[in-house]
């Protein structure tokens, strides 16, 4: 059976029947609750005994923001389906919930979360499901948004399943360009059941924070330094330089650039002509209007 993100838009898929249906099936209770603990271990919340702010994006029914509530922490929740957020509500779900579109960006106040997870929510954001979607813009706003609301030094963690590795690509470099530091860690590799891939971010440049720890292998262990070097499709975890692309240097349509008209300057001046002084807005071009 084809996954959830290939049938339709999330606020339709899971209706009122799929919501009920997800919430009440023991297997995936399992299933969260385990995925959310790991993700609240690779958090690495400092170990005070003081409840952080938590953001819990595509939050659902609430399964994962009660893993966030049991170890005595405060959360918000997002999620763009009603239906998953009236049985969270029903269900007296702990967190603040919020009706919202991550992929439109989380509106929150710079700075004020001390960390965030997402359970199978992420890869949604790869899908067009409307005229006006775009998946590149949605996951550019999507990850600009988190890296602001979140406090430095705080971490991110996404679990997520994408469809194929253009998908983990995409997804990884928009986190990057949006200035977060990190990798993915890859639990249980050799598993095509048990295989988890978690995104673990670090709000801003590298640092002792943004070191990955180790995939766990078959037997719950954290897996060796020769299954981290095995093959791309099994390995444990993949570190990702943060890195912004360059702005193109401007060239004219016939080929004349900035450097071309300093040049041009130059020469002009040794054969003793005037020539204007150069100022940063030499060989800028004109508006046709203002």
């Amino acid at each position: 059976m084809p996954r959830p993100e290939v049938q339709a838009p999330p606020e339709i898929f899971y209706n009122e029947t799929e919501a009920r249906k997800y919430t009440t099936s023991s297997r995936i209770i399992e299933i969260q609750a385990k995925i959310s603990e790991r993700a609240l271990e690779l958090l690495a919340l400092p170990n005070d005994g003081l409840p952080r702010l938590l953001l819990d994006i595509g939050c659902g029914s609430g399964l994962s923001g009660e893993t966030l509530s049991e170890n005595g922490h405060h959360w918000i929740g997002y999620d763009i389906s009603e239906s998953m957020l009236n049985v969270a509500l029903e269900r007296e779900a702990e967190g603040d919930l919020l009706l919202a579109d991550m992929g439109q960006g989380l509106g929150l106040r710079p700075g004020v979360v001390d960390g965030a997870i997402s359970i199978s929510a992420v890869q949604w954001l790869c899908y067009a499901d409307k005229s006006s979607h775009e998946p590149r813009m949605r996951l550019k706003a999507f990850f600009g948004s988190l890296y602001r609301c979140l406090a430095r030094g705080a971490r991110a963690v996404l679990q997520l399943y994408a469809e194929n590795m253009d998908q983990s690509e995409m997804i990884m470099m928009y986190a990057m360009r949006a200035g977060f530091a990190g990798g993915i860690v890859v639990d249980w590799p050799h598993s095509s059941k048990a295989r988890k891939a978690y995104l673990v971010l670090t709000c801003g440049p590298p640092s002792i924070q943004s070191y990955l720890p180790k995939g766990k292998g078959e037997d719950g262990a954290m897996c060796s330094e020769d299954e981290e070097s095995d093959d791309d499709g099994n390995q444990t975890v993949g570190i990702y330089d943060r890195t912004r692309p360059k702005k193109k240097a401007k060239i004219n349509k016939n080929g004349k650039g900035k450097e071309w008209v300093f040049k041009k300057k130059e020469q002009m001046r040794k054969k003793g002509y005037s020539v204007p002084p150069d100022t940063k807005y030499t060989a800028r071009k004109r508006k046709a209007h203002f």
